[in-house]
Order: structure tokens, then C-alpha cells, then sequence
């Protein structure tokens, strides 16, 4: 049996959209971007940020799973495409885009969910960690698989997905999203 092709949403088709006409070409795929409607879905009155808003596509699936109580913060440093963004959700209060360094998401946290798909992933692995809430959950995406333990990236080992996959504050595990693709998916311990 074929199985149909999921609906997308509106908002994801309008950022992609944003992203087609700016030349962004890191938009968060599908598969990535279902993953980020469930884990909003799972915390209805949460707070939920992203760092590195891109054209909004990734914001767009977070959108996609928000629950009336809960509350979404997307932060992009090139302002072009952080005012795109905020265009696609100026309707929605609970949505705000800023735009400048990572950092500025402090403001808001601690946070139920945190995809942290720019600043602070590489530069800062530990600051990410300590923004989430207790039994808050990090999305970290666009790693490639590994076969082996520790994981490794050309040959080497992954320092970074294994900061992630051995937090002492973390529950983390990776998952494929495409064949050529994971992300590693993490909860901060009660």
C-alpha cells in the first residue's frame, strides 16, 4: 500500500515560499519539521523557542502542533529574512520573531521545547542545555548518521552530537529522519 502524501501546512508552504524568493536554502525538511509539530503538540501551554528562524519553514511546523495556551519564540540574525518570517505569522500573538544573536531567546526561557537549529548548537552546547525546563525537550537536527559509538562525522569522532548524546542533564537519543540524516532528540532530566 502507498502511502498519501501528508497535508502540509499552510504556514509551511507560505515560508517555504519566503525561502524560494530570498535563496534560503536551509529550510528544515519535512520529515524534521513533523517531528517539531509532535514535540509542540506535547507541551500545549509550553514555551517554545528556536534559535535561527531561517525563513520561518521550521517555525511553521512548530506552528503547525501549538496549543492555545502555549507560546512560540524564533530568533534569526539576518533581518531581512527574520521581518519575512514575522510576516507569516503577524497574525498570532502567541508568535514572536526577533532578530539579532541567539542570546536573546535568555529572555524567554526556561523552555518545554527548544530547536536549536542556529546560534548556540556548536558555540554554546552547554547555555542550551540550561534553557530548558525540567522535562523540556532539545531538537537538534542535521547530523549525519552513524553506524558507530562513539559517533563520528568524516572519520572522526563527533564531539559535539556526543556533548548532546551524553549530557549528564540529558535523556538523548538520535534518530534518522531521512537515510542520510538525524537529529538528536533530548529531555532534561526531572
Amino acid at each position: 500500500m502507498i502511502m498519501e502524501e501528508r497535508a502540509v501546512p499552510p504556514r509551511v508552504v507560505a515560508a517555504k515560499r519566503v525561502a524560494s524568493e530570498e535563496g534560503f536554502k536551509k529550510s528544515c525538511i519535512p520529515e524534521v519539521g513533523r517531528l517539531l509539530r509532535l514535540a509542540a503538540a506535547a507541551k500545549p501551554h509550553g514555551i517554545i523557542a528556536e534559535s535561527g528562524t531561517g525563513s520561518g519553514v521550521g517555525t511553521a511546523w512548530l506552528h503547525s502542533g501549538l496549543g492555545a495556551g502555549a507560546r512560540l519564540v524564533t530568533v534569526e540574525r539576518d533581518q531581512e529574512l527574520a521581518r519575512r518570517a514575522a510576516n507569516v505569522f503577524a497574525d498570532d500573538k502567541r508568535v514572536s520573531v526577533l532578530t539579532g544573536d541567539w542570546r536573546l531567546l535568555e529572555h524567554h526561557a526556561p523552555f518545554d521545547v527548544f530547536f536549536c537549529d542556529g546560534g548556540g548548537k556548536r558555540d554554546d552546547p552547554q547555555r542550551v542545555v540550561e534553557l530548558l525546563a525540567p522535562g523540556g525537550l532539545l531538537i537538534l537536527d542535521d547530523f549525519t548518521p552513524s553506524p558507530y559509538w562513539p559517533p563520528r562525522f568524516d572519520g572522526e569522532v563527533d564531539e559535539l552530537r556526543l556533548f548532546y548524546l551524553t549530557h549528564p542533564a540529558l535523556d538523548a537519543t538520535e534518530i534518522l529522519t531521512t537515510p542520510a540524516s538525524s537529529a538528536v532528540v533530548a529531555a532534561r532530566r526531572l
